[in-house]
């Protein structure tokens, strides 16, 4: 009987722990109380277009960043998705090598990030960045067939998502992990508990277009083996492997402008016409 006992309470235990889990695991993915505030020169972006996006969630925040030079027809976009520990705040100069290309730039904040409404989920991420993908197609400055995702850690699962629901040129994923699933473990709970699952791994398996990977040799948040895994699952995928970190492992490093650019032109994303 006291085998029996012991077994119960481990059971009753670990149902009250896995249940914490289950509904705590949105605190976990998502810890915007803890994001620092941005500076307050983060928006003066020469040429900035704030733009509010309504989705059934709320009111969700975008930036459009045009390329610094009129151009004379239309030309591509990056739609990019943050790490979840940050802001659309934060990037606009860290993307401003892509603007120098000649390309625009959208920047998509999470639901309840930011000045953000709503609260960031799966399904609602995924919506925002549908309503902000239909609104750059429908620019005419922005060449439809040249939209190219770019999501970062958590927005690798972002752009994954919207990949499956709107077309695109090229991917390209930083920092990225397989799927939510993958880290269950972790935690001690089975997959089955995951309410976010972002299974970045079944959308690169049949996209196809290009994917650029891009991960660092010394990442201790999104191992390493998760870009590979994706890269070899890729029918059309280039890796780029840096010895960097996780937070480290950014835009400035090295020459990853230098090995971007090369990707686009690959894609034909980028001309020299």
């Amino acid at each position: 009987m006291a085998i029996v006992k012991t077994v119960l309470w481990v059971l009753l235990l670990y149902s009250v722990y896995a249940g914490f889990i289950f509904l705590m695991q949105r605190q976990i993915m998502f810890p915007r109380g803890m994001i620092p505030s941005p500076s307050p020169d983060a928006g003066k972006v020469p040429g900035r277009e704030q733009i509010w996006l309504d989705t059934s969630y709320g009111k969700v925040e975008a930036w459009y960043l045009p390329p610094p030079r009129h151009l004379q027809r239309p030309g591509p976009a990056v739609i990019f998705a943050h790490g979840n520990g940050e802001l659309i705040d934060f990037w606009p100069d860290e993307l401003a090598p892509f603007r120098q290309m000649g390309i625009g730039v959208l920047l998509v904040e999470y639901p309840g990030y930011g000045r953000s409404g709503g609260s960031p989920s799966q399904k609602s991420i995924t919506t925002a960045f549908v309503a902000a993908y239909d609104r750059l197609k429908q620019r005419p400055d922005i060449d439809p067939d040249r939209i190219v995702l770019f999501g970062r850690s958590i927005g690798g699962g972002a752009v994954c998502a919207l990949a499956q629901a709107r077309p695109s040129a090229a991917l390209i994923l930083m920092s990225t992990f397989i799927n939510v699933s993958a880290f269950a473990k972790n935690f001690l709970v089975p997959p089955i508990f995951v309410r976010d699952p972002f299974d970045n791994l079944a959308v690169v398996k049949t996209y196809n277009g290009p994917i650029l990977f891009i991960h660092g040799k010394q990442d201790d948040v999104i191992p390493y083996r998760h870009g590979l895994t994706l890269y070899r699952a890729a029918p059309n995928g280039k890796m780029l492997s840096y010895d960097c970190q996780h937070n480290d492992c950014l835009p400035g490093l090295g020459t990853f402008w230098q090995d971007v650019e090369i990707f686009l032109r690959e894609a034909a994303i980028l001309s020299d016409s």
